[in-house]
């Protein structure tokens, strides 16, 4: 089972609700996808603690539903 644009967006919505989302779905198939994320939430934080906010957000669905999520995240300029 795959996870859409909808409802990947649906959570990360939910959790920064203020950020800029660019979301690529990498291989045409709802499973590998890539996520920009620019969110004051992660000014302050190192990279490994902005990733770990994200998988939060994602509330365990990584590895399951959602197979694989390239990230890159940043607080705004």
């Amino acid at each position: 089972m795959a996870m859409d644009r909808k409802t990947l967006e649906g959570f990360l919505r939910e959790a920064f609700p203020e950020a800029q989302i660019t979301l690529q779905d990498l291989a045409g198939d709802n499973d590998h996808w890539r996520a920009d994320i620019v969110a004051e939430a992660f000014r302050g934080k190192t990279r490994v603690q902005q990733h770990q906010m994200v998988y939060a957000a994602l509330k365990g669905r990584m590895g399951g539903e959602l197979h694989a999520l390239a990230l890159s995240t940043r607080a705004p300029d």
